[in-house]
């Protein structure tokens, strides 16, 4: 064991968890209109909750338990063989289970924001958790668990490359929002505005802080290459931002607050995959590109008519698997391993999204009646609302 390395993953954890609760809940919170402010944050409070008994009692072992190069089995269910002398590394595997747990938190919480204004709460918790067992934790198998994607594979010695989530996080969440908007269908108004700009800007901020120990900590060591991570995701944060605010600004005349940091988010999803890999250089050109290639991505989609209410697939799914690419051209990976793991992984997470959609809907329902979404809701579902004021 190295107090060292044990007391920075116990910070990252915490950063991690933080990014969450309060930093994507604030920012979704922001994001949608002020009838429906309460339910975005009850839909990522509460999934967030769930994910952590469900990680507890069965998504830890499926992503990390000692199965086969597909699953990883019902060996460490509850913990099972999890004591405080059992190792991962230089960590104890509690903590390593704690880290980890967090990464399971917030990806099915990123795809909330697809489907905000018009889903049911049921529906909300029960594909969350069907999702992440069945989707999130078997990617993070075959991925980081030492699966068929790991090196040693299926493309041999030098596997798929995935530093802290550019696949397991952000693609399997960005495709999963936007296979749920396209089936949900569109709001029955999306002419709407963010209600707090402040609100969404504060919660950028607080994921743009947790994000440093979401790519520092998952070097799972106080180390150089910890601490690259985290530079480099400060850069290409703050690259994509300036991007994202200059392309605006070409195309319409304007800087946005929003649209800032909307590009701030681009950045550090772009970087989440190269963050152990790449140096400050690379990251800045990551970041620069990521800024105008997501906001094309959201402009893309609703000239579509997909709306993805929260913009998911175009930052999240664009980003991670843009900055997987960008790993190639160094050398770091292989060209055939990493289209290779963005089909697969892309091919699976559809196909299970899908049919979980499905399923969902014919246990509980999918979408909100239209005279409860014309009237938000705050007051019909939860029976408070966020601002006692408004009507």
């Amino acid at each position: 064991m190295n107090s060292a390395d044990m007391v920075w993953i116990l910070v990252a954890t915490t950063l991690v968890f933080f990014m969450a609760i309060p930093g994507l809940t604030l920012f979704y919170g922001g994001m949608v209109r002020a009838r429906n402010v309460v339910n975005m944050f009850m839909q990522c409070f509460a999934t967030a909750c769930l994910m952590v008994v469900l990680w507890y009692v069965a998504g830890y072992s499926i992503a990390y338990g000692d199965g086969n190069g597909y699953w990883g089995g019902f060996g460490k269910l509850f913990l099972n063989g999890v004591t405080l002398d059992t190792m991962v590394g230089t960590l104890p595997e509690i903590l390593f289970f704690a880290f980890q747990m967090t990464f399971a938190i917030i990806t099915p919480v990123i795809i909330l924001g697809a489907c905000a204004e018009r889903v049911k709460f049921g529906f909300v918790l029960l594909f969350s958790g069907l999702w992440m067992l069945l989707v999130y934790a078997p990617v993070a198998h075959w991925v980081w668990g030492g699966g068929f994607l790991s090196d040693g594979g299926i493309f041999g010695d030098l596997g798929v490359r995935d530093y802290a989530g550019g696949l397991v996080v952000h693609q399997t969440a960005g495709l999963a929002a936007l296979v749920l908007a396209i089936v949900i269908g569109p709001r029955l108004n999306t002419n709407s505005n963010p209600h707090s700009p402040g609100l969404v800007m504060m919660g950028a901020a607080m994921l743009w802080v947790g994000w440093l120990g979401f790519n520092g900590g998952s070097a799972l060591a106080a180390d150089p290459t910890a601490a690259m991570a985290l530079t480099v995701t400060l850069i290409a944060g703050a690259a994509s931002s300036l991007s994202w605010l200059a392309w605006e600004y070409v195309k319409f005349g304007k800087f946005t607050l929003v649209g800032m940091v909307t590009g701030t988010l681009s950045g550090l999803a772009a970087i989440t995959p190269a963050a152990g890999f790449v140096d400050p250089a690379y990251a800045l050109l990551i970041g620069a590109i990521a800024g105008m290639m997501c906001q094309e991505a959201v402009y893309l989609l609703r000239r579509f008519g997909i709306d993805d209410t929260l913009d998911v697939f175009a930052v999240h799914g664009v980003g991670g698997v843009y900055g997987s690419m960008m790993i190639a051209p160094l050398g770091i990976a292989n060209w055939t391993a990493q289209i290779g793991g963005i089909a697969i992984v892309g091919a699976y997470t559809i196909c299970v999204t899908l049919v979980l959609i499905f399923f969902c809907k014919g246990v509980v329902g999918i979408r909100v009646s239209e005279e409860h979404e014309n009237s938000g809701l705050d007051k019909v579902l939860h029976g408070q609302r966020g601002y006692e004021l408004l009507t």
